[in-house]
């Protein structure tokens, strides 16, 4: 099918046609409005898997293209998956119908609104991940702040507004700066076809501040120390959904940005800057960490552990080797599972008792048997425990740091003492101990819709962690390609020019 890569992209907005065409007024509009997206993000997860068994795992160059005029000038409709993109395009279709249950109960207010601003941001998340073209994949990347805003804005908590245009305004400001950059990019290689550009030979001077302007819009978005501060409180507010969005989605799209367009295209700036980011990497892993371990509310606690974690993926994309990419990657899958899960059951009990403060519970073991046994997997993920998703990434991406640089690695390692720290001494209190609490006495487990949930994502973080090779297989070759580039490139710069930027 040649289209199949737009109609993966854009079949979201169908469900939001359907949602504002065919839904009646009051609660039986609102119960099919849920009916329509589940159905919609569950077709758009099935045709995602189509694509990943009709994709060539040894081909390293981009797959499905689909490439029409758009608006002139070199620009086009320009879409296409490789071995890197995929794994996300795959992610977001996965998360968005776990989702929409999340929100089955939970919101009450605006439904219709609140599904089709998840519809359009799922067509918006996997059209960055899809584009070929930079004014396109702009046009997605900056597209999707606004579902998301209006998401934290309307069905967030106490502080949402607030939360909301702190991340609206942090996003944008590092976004204009890539827009002048995509400029200048254009005047320069006359186009904004990205394999065209992967290719093109920047001069190492313009690498420099192209490389900066993109960093600016990607540590943002990721994000990096210190510029990663509105992430606690867009989380804290947040929906629960959204939340799991934010933290399984939108925040790869910075890593994925780095392996896509400053690595290869900006080689020598990369390797120029390299320590600097890996610098930053570990002062956020260690810093929000530390600063993780004083929080006293649960949401901001694991806000706080995804800026640490997002560290290893810096890390190990900026070692510019093969294990610390390949690390970097399987991190921001695996963190795409452990962290959503983990919003999700801070949702499960925050829908029962309506706070999220650590010293309102304890004991939950003695009533919530099976909800303290999934919370255990996700939070031994989230440490890095052998046996889990979550460790495959994190040793590979200190192995990388490793070989390029020891001393960075070594303090890159006291971070997965730290989350062992933080995120046992939050499993203590919330779960364990005596049931001493009197609102407390008559909380209820996970009920069929929460397993239901819950129960694909413990199944991936096992899996993953104990057999790896399917993610491997599917990103190896072009990654490899990716760096065989980069490292290409580095070579033809010190052959002609022998200097850094």
């Amino acid at each position: 099918m040649n289209n199949l890569l737009s109609i993966t992209t854009f079949l979201p907005l169908l469900g939001v046609l359907l949602i504002l065409l065919m839904t009646p007024a009051g609660k039986a509009g609102d119960t099919m409005a849920r009916q329509i997206s589940l159905f919609t993000t569950s077709i758009t997860f099935v045709l995602t898997l189509v694509l990943w068994s009709m994709f060539d795992l040894s081909a390293p160059g981009f797959q499905f293209v689909e490439q029409y005029p758009w608006l002139g000038g070199n620009i086009n409709y320009h879409l296409g998956v490789d071995g890197i993109s995929l794994p996300f395009v795959i992610l977001t279709a996965f998360l968005m119908p776990l989702c929409i249950l999340a929100s089955w109960t939970s919101i009450e207010t605006r439904v219709k609104e609140y599904m089709v601003a998840f519809l359009v941001l799922e067509t918006l998340m996997i059209g960055v991940f899809v584009s070929l073209d930079l004014v396109l994949f702009y046009l997605f990347f900056e597209g999707g702040l606004i579902p998301m805003f209006l998401i934290i804005g309307i069905w967030g908590g106490a502080r949402r507004v607030y939360a909301s245009f702190k991340f609206f305004l942090y996003t944008l400001l590092g976004s204009v700066l890539m827009l002048i950059a995509v400029m200048a990019m254009y005047v320069t290689a006359g186009t904004t076809d990205i394999p065209t550009l992967m290719a093109y030979e920047f001069p190492v001077e313009m690498q420099t501040w192209l490389w900066l302007a993109f960093f600016a819009s990607f540590a943002v978005k990721m994000p990096m120390w210190p510029v990663h501060t509105w992430l606690p409180d867009a989380h804290v507010e947040a929906p629960t959904a959204g939340s799991v969005i934010l933290a399984g989605i939108l925040l790869k799209m910075g890593g994925y940005g780095f392996i896509r367009f400053s690595l290869p295209m900006f080689p020598d700036a990369s390797a120029y800057f390299a320590d600097f980011v890996m610098v930053l990497s570990v002062i956020a892993i260690i810093y929000t960490s530390l600063v993780a371990l004083m929080q006293e509310d649960i949401k901001k606690l694991i806000a706080y552990s995804s800026v640490a974690h997002m560290g290893f993926v810096t890390m190990g994309l900026f070692a510019l080797n093969r294990q610390g990419v390949d690390g970097a990657v399987v991190q921001m899958i695996s963190h795409g599972f452990v962290s959503g899960a983990l919003f999700l059951c801070v949702g499960v009990v925050y829908d029962r008792m309506h706070t999220r403060e650590i010293k309102a519970y304890g004991g939950l073991v003695n009533r919530m048997p099976v909800y303290a046994a999934v919370f255990m997997v996700f939070t031994m993920a989230n440490v890095g425990l052998p046996g889990t998703s979550g460790f495959v990434g994190e040793f590979l991406s200190l192995v990388g740091a490793f070989e390029a640089n020891t001393t960075i690695a070594i303090f890159a390692t006291t971070g997965v003492i730290l989350s062992a720290a933080y995120a046992l001494w939050l499993y203590r209190r919330v779960v364990f101990g005596e049931l001493e609490k009197p609102e407390l006495q008559d909380i209820e487990d996970l009920n069929g819709r929460e397993m239901f949930i819950l129960a694909p994502l413990v199944a991936a973080t096992i899996f993953f962690g104990v057999y790896p090779k399917p993610i491997f297989e599917m990103t190896g070759t072009s990654i490899q390609a990716t760096l065989d580039q980069v490292e290409g490139k580095l070579k033809t710069a010190d052959a002609g020019e022998g200097a850094a930027p």
